[in-house]
């Protein structure tokens, strides 16, 4: 078996780092369904992010709430275009720095900043209760937004007396081509993927929104058979919300992201003794006494109804219905068949005559 993943499908939702994951995924073994929920688009010639920069400079802010590490580049980037990359550093370099994570941190100090503060979970709403305990009442707080507006975060701090200039670097758009997105929701709902990747929160929002009338599908997949793994708890809330189970690493990183998968997809593996052979199911492959046997979709849905009740006859009519819809009898036996001959083993699948198949277990 080549790696950790072998016979997994994972499903990609990023764009922006798409390459760097689905690289880091397919070493470990896994066939990966790249699927871009959103698009970012920078906003360096927009009159918004220029109008904030000169308000920046014009009336100095007391705290910077710096979102993200691309925001915070782009910003940068973008004034130093506009010949203000120097007078905005000044300005910036007064102001009591807050980043909401280790990337906005990392671009805050590159660009020669320095930040005071930054909160364990990466979450605003952690940012916010921190500012209110400092206390932020009669001051100018600069809020990098990440992608959209967040007016829960500006109506908390106005509330406790604050003014809040937002800064919108970036914004999110939806991919260019949507089938991808499409196929990933009916891929989801259809329980043809092990698990699917999302590293932001708006991502999932765009999934769901895409899913249409099959929403309630996907959502069920994901409480089930679909593995939701988000880089971290900001992304993860969306679908906790919904009532999802996920999982999400200690540190908000793409390899410790991959490193979660690799942990837990395996565990959910079906393991059997069959005939004397050691048969582990995964998403789209068997493992036969170690060898990895790719299965088509019709194979597998009749292995993994056969492994859930192990040595027990399961009629053809009732395999019948773990098959797509219009399918007859006769796409059993074929099914069967095929299974026979991805595996390779004679004697793993068992027919009773004039009952149906079974898994001869040890």
């Amino acid at each position: 078996m080549s790696g950790e993943l072998s016979g997994f499908t994972v499903g990609v939702t990023a764009d922006r780092r798409r390459d760097e994951l689905t690289a880091m995924l397919e070493r470990r073994g896994a066939r990966v369904v790249l699927a871009p929920a959103l698009r970012i688009v920078p906003l360096a010639d927009d009159t918004e992010l220029r109008a904030a920069t000169r308000a920046c400079l014009d009336n100095p802010p007391d705290v910077l709430m710096a979102n993200t590490g691309i925001g915070m580049r782009g910003w940068l980037e973008a004034a130093e275009g506009w010949g203000l990359a120097e007078p905005l550093r000044s300005v910036l370099s007064r102001a009591y720095i807050v980043s909401r994570g280790p990337k906005a941190r990392g671009a805050i100090r590159a660009a020669g900043l320095h930040d005071e503060w930054s909160p364990a979970s990466e979450s605003c709403d952690e940012v916010i209760d921190h500012l209110r305990q400092r206390g932020v009442r009669g001051q100018l707080i600069a809020m990098q937004l990440h992608g959209e507006r967040q007016p829960e975060c500006t109506a908390a701090l106005e509330a406790a007396g604050a003014s809040v200039l937002e800064v919108p670097v970036y914004r999110w758009a939806a991919p260019t081509d949507p089938a991808p997105l499409h196929r990933l929701v009916d891929l989801i709902a259809g329980r043809l993927v092990d698990a699917v990747t999302f590293t932001s929160a708006p991502a999932v929002g765009a999934l769901l929104r895409a899913a249409g009338p099959s929403t309630e599908a996907v959502l069920d997949a994901m409480r089930s058979d679909v593995l939701a793994a988000c880089v971290g708890p900001v992304t993860a809330a969306p679908l906790r919300r919904h009532g999802v189970p996920v999982v999400a690493p200690n540190r908000a990183r793409l390899g410790a992201l991959v490193r979660t998968i690799v942990d837990e997809l395996p565990q959910r593996a079906i393991s059997v003794k069959v005939a004397g052979h050691l048969l582990t199911l995964r998403g789209h492959a068997a493992i036969l006494d170690g060898e990895l046997r790719p299965l088509a979709p019709a194979p597998m849905a009749v292995l993994r109804a056969l492994a859930s009740t192990p040595g027990r006859v399961m009629s053809r009519a009732a395999l019948l219905r773990t098959l797509p819809r219009g399918a007859d009898e006769h796409a059993v036996e074929m099914a069967v068949a095929r299974l026979r001959a991805g595996l390779r083993t004679p004697g793993v699948v068992q027919t009773v005559v004039k009952r149906g198949y079974r898994l001869p277990v040890d």
